[in-house]
C-alpha cells in the first residue's frame, strides 16, 4: 500500500464500510453484490487482455465474447434478480460496453412495457437467452429527439393482415441503434402506423432482420455498421433501411393500442404510455452519471493522495497535490455532486417501479410528471457528468491523458448520454412544458403535487398579475432546510419569469409554437433550476434517515458544498430574485474554502466508499493501494508498438534515407 493513501485512510472521519451500506441499500445487499464481484473475479472465464491495445474489430469480438459468455454464467450461477444482474455486468464489462446491450435495456423492457401476455409468451424467452437478439430502432437519419418527425412507415394491409414497412426517404434510414450493425436478429422498429389510408403516429413493430441460423439480412432488409465513432468502439452501431418489408400484424405491440384484423385502430388511454421504454432508459440514466461520475472522482482522488509536485513553501517537501485548495475546489464539489446523484438515480429507479406498477393496474395519475422528471433530470446530470468527467481527467494532469488512467474510456462511453434517448436541450424543454402547464393549473385554481407542489405558494398570486415574485432574505447557509428552501424559491421565480414571458410573446407573435421558440432560453433556465431543486431536495430528505452520526455529518459537509456551490455558480440568480443578499454571496464563497479544509481528511474514504474494484475502475492511476508508478511503466510496456526493438516502419521508410547522409 502506498504510505500517502494508508495514511490517508487512517485519518478519516467515519468509516466507509457503513456509507457503502448507505450507498448498496443495506448491509445484506454490500454482501451480496461483493459476493457475486467475486465469482468473475475469480472465474478464468473472464479473464481478458487489456482493450486499450486492441483494433476496433478485435475489441468487438471480445465483446461479444464477453456478452456470450455473461449469458450462460448467469445461468449457472443462478442469477436472475435485475439488480444482481446488473452488478455482474457491470464488473464484468468494466467501462467496455456490450453489443447485446440494447437487447436487455430496451427491446426487453419495451416488450414488457408495450408487448401483449402472448407475445411476450413468444419473444421474451429467447431475448433473454440471446437466442432472439434485439434493439430498438427509434433513431432516423434526419430526425432524433423528435419524434412526430420520423419518416419510417408501417402500412396495414387488411388482405394479407400484415404491415408493409418503408424506409421512404434516405433520412429515414434507422441511423445509431446499437448493435444493429452485425449482432442483432431482431429490432423494435418505431414507425408511423399508416391504417386504412390514416396515420395514427408512432407505433413499436417487431422486426425479424437477420434468418437465424445463417445471420444473413432478410430480403427486403439493408442493414451495416456506421462505421468508427468518438468512443464506444465495441457497439456495433447500425443502419436499417426496409423496402416494402413485410410482417405479420402479430408483429405490432399492442398491449396499448391495437389493430384489428380488419385495419380498425384502437388507441390507447394514454399517448405517453408508447414511451415507457425512453422513461425506463431515462431514469435508468442518471444512475449511470452517478456511477461514472463516482468512478472519475475515485480517480482523480486517489491520484491527487498519491502525486506529489511544486511546493507550497520553498525548501519543503513537494506535498500531495490534494494539499493544494485549487486542487480540492477541483475535486471536492465533484465529489459531492456525485453523492447527490446517486441519491437522485436510486430515487429515480424506485419512484420508476412504483409509478409503473401504478401504471399497470390503471393508474395514470403520475405518468406525465415521470415523463418530465426523467427528462430533466436525464438531461441536468448527464450535462453536469460530462463536464466533471472531464474535470477529473484535466486535474490529473499529463497522465490523465493517458487510457492508462480510465478516464477517457469513462468520457468516451459516458458522453453519448447527452445526446441518445433524447438531445438534452430539447429534453429541457420537455420538462418546462410540464412546468408550463402546472403554472396554468395553478393560476386556475387547482393545487398542483408532487416535486412542482411549490408552484402552490407563488407570491404572484397574492400581487398584481405583471408582477414577478420578490421574496425576503431568509437562508440559513448552514441549514440544509433553509438551503432547499432557497433552491425553491429560485425554481419559483424562474418558473415564474418564463411563463410570463411566453405569455407576453403569445401575445405579440399571435403564435404558441412561434413563442415557445422566443422563450426557449428562459424555459431551459426554469428547467434547469427545477431540477437542481429537485437534487437539492432528495439530498437534504436523505440526511435524516443516516442512522450513524460519522457518516451523517460527513454527508452533511458534502450537501453544504453541493448546494453553495450551485449558489455562487448561479449567484445572479439568487441575488436577481432577492432570495440573497450580496454579503451572504460573499459568506458563501468563504464557506466553501471551509468547507474544503472540513472535507480533506476525508476524500480518500468518501471515494472508498464507492467499493469500485481495481477491475472495474480500470484505472493506473486510480489503484486501491496506490501504487501507481511502477504499474504505469509496466502498462506501458505492453503496447504493442513494443513488441519489436525496431519497428517495420523503420526499414521500409526512414532507413533509407539515413543511408543517404
Amino acid at each position: 500500500m502506498n504510505p500517502d493513501l494508508r495514511k490517508e485512510r487512517a485519518a478519516a472521519s467515519f468509516n466507509p464500510e457503513l456509507l457503502t451500506h448507505v450507498l448498496d441499500g443495506s448491509r445484506e445487499k454490500t454482501r451480496r453484490r461483493r459476493e457475486i464481484e467475486n465469482l468473475i473475479m475469480n472465474d478464468p472465464d473472464f479473464q481478458h487482455e487489456d482493450l486499450n491495445f486492441l483494433a476496433r474489430s478485435e475489441r468487438y469480438e471480445v465483446a461479444v465474447r464477453k456478452s456470450a459468455n455473461m449469458v450462460k454464467k448467469l445461468r449457472e450461477y443462478g442469477i436472475a434478480d435485475p439488480d444482481e444482474i446488473l452488478w455482474f455486468k457491470k464488473l464484468h464489462l468494466v467501462n467496455f460496453v456490450e453489443p447485446v446491450s440494447l437487447n436487455y435495456s430496451m427491446f426487453i423492457t419495451t416488450l414488457l412495457n408495450q408487448g401483449t401476455t402472448a407475445q411476450q409468451e413468444k419473444w421474451l424467452l429467447p431475448s433473454k437467452g440471446l437466442q432472439i437478439i434485439g434493439t430498438y430502432a427509434q433513431t432516423e437519419m434526419g430526425h432524433g429527439t423528435h419524434l412526430r418527425g420520423l419518416e419510417t412507415t408501417a402500412t396495414y394491409d387488411p388482405n394479407t393482415q400484415e404491415f408493409i414497412l418503408n424506409s421512404p426517404t434516405v433520412t429515414s434510414i434507422k441511423w445509431w441503434p446499437g448493435g444493429l450493425g452485425k449482432t442483432s436478429n431482431h429490432a423494435i422498429v418505431l414507425a408511423q402506423l399508416i391504417t386504412k389510408g390514416k396515420s395514427y403516429g408512432l407505433h413499436a413493430f417487431i422486426v425479424p432482420i437477420r434468418e437465424m441460423g445463417t445471420h444473413k439480412p432478410l430480403p427486403g432488409i439493408t442493414v451495416g455498421d456506421i462505421g468508427p465513432k468518438f468512443g464506444y468502439d465495441e457497439m456495433d452501431n447500425g443502419y436499417l433501411k426496409m423496402d416494402n418489408y413485410r410482417i405479420p400484424r402479430e408483429n405490432m405491440l399492442m398491449k396499448h393500442a391495437q389493430v384489428k384484423p380488419d385495419g380498425t385502430y384502437m388507441k390507447p388511454l394514454s399517448n405517453k404510455l408508447t414511451y415507457g421504454t425512453m422513461v425506463f432508459v431515462r431514469s435508468f440514466l442518471v444512475g449511470e452519471a452517478a456511477r461514472a461520475l463516482s468512478k472519475a472522482c475515485t480517480i482523480a482522488i486517489r491520484y491527487s493522495a498519491v502525486r506529489h509536485q511544486s511546493e507550497i513553501k520553498s525548501g519543503e517537501p513537494e506535498p500531495q497535490i490534494l494539499d493544494f485548495q485549487t486542487q480540492q475546489y477541483k475535486l471536492f464539489p465533484l465529489l459531492a455532486n456525485a453523492y447527490a446523484f446517486q441519491f437522485v438515480g436510486a430515487y429515480m429507479k424506485e419512484t420508476y417501479h412504483r409509478i409503473n406498477e401504478g401504471i399497470g393496474q390503471g393508474d395514470l395519475r403520475e405518468l406525465p410528471e415521470l415523463h418530465a422528471l426523467s427528462a430533466g433530470l436525464k438531461a441536468f446530470t448527464s450535462w453536469t457528468t460530462n463536464a466533471a468527467i472531464e474535470a477529473c481527467r484535466m486535474a490529473c494532469g499529463g497522465h490523465g491523458y493517458s487510457h492508462c488512467s480510465g478516464l477517457p474510456n469513462i468520457y468516451v462511453t459516458f458522453t453519448p448520454t447527452c445526446t441518445f434517448e433524447g438531445e438534452n436541450t430539447v429534453m429541457m424543454l420537455q420538462t418546462a412544458r410540464f412546468l408550463m402547464k402546472s403554472y396554468d393549473q395553478v393560476h386556475s385554481g387547482k393545487l398542483v403535487c408532487g416535486t412542482v407542489s411549490y408552484l402552490n405558494g407563488l407570491p404572484s398570486q397574492r400581487i398584481q398579475p405583471q408582477q414577478v415574485a420578490v421574496w425576503p432574505t431568509v437562508v440559513d447557509i448552514d441549514s440544509p432546510d433553509s438551503l432547499t428552501e432557497a433552491y425553491k424559491l429560485r425554481a419559483a421565480r424562474l418558473v415564474e419569469i418564463a411563463a410570463k414571458n411566453l405569455q407576453t410573446e403569445v401575445i405579440h407573435s399571435k403564435s404558441k409554437e412561434v413563442a415557445w421558440n422566443l422563450t426557449s432560453v428562459d424555459l431551459v433556465r426554469a428547467s434547469e433550476a427545477h431540477c437542481h431543486y429537485v437534487v437539492v431536495k432528495l439530498f437534504a430528505e436523505k440526511l435524516p434517515k443516516i442512522q450513524d452520526k460519522s457518516i451523517q455529518n460527513v454527508l452533511r459537509n458534502l450537501f453544504l458544498l453541493y448546494s453553495l456551490c450551485g449558489i455562487s455558480q448561479k449567484a445572479g440568480d439568487f441575488l436577481q430574485g432577492s432570495i440573497m443578499t450580496e454579503f451572504q454571496i460573499t459568506q458563501v464563497d468563504q464557506r466553501i474554502k471551509k468547507l474544503l479544509t472540513v472535507i480533506r481528511p476525508d476524500a480518500v474514504a468518501l471515494v472508498d466508499a464507492f467499493d469500485f474494484k481495481d477491475l472495474t475502475l480500470g484505472s493506473v492511476l486510480g489503484r486501491y493501494d496506490g501504487n501507481v508508478y511502477e504499474n504505469l511503466f509496466e502498462w506501458a510496456k505492453q503496447s504493442p508498438l513494443n513488441k519489436t526493438e525496431v519497428h517495420k516502419s523503420y526499414y521500409k521508410y526512414l532507413k533509407p534515407l539515413h543511408s543517404k547522409l
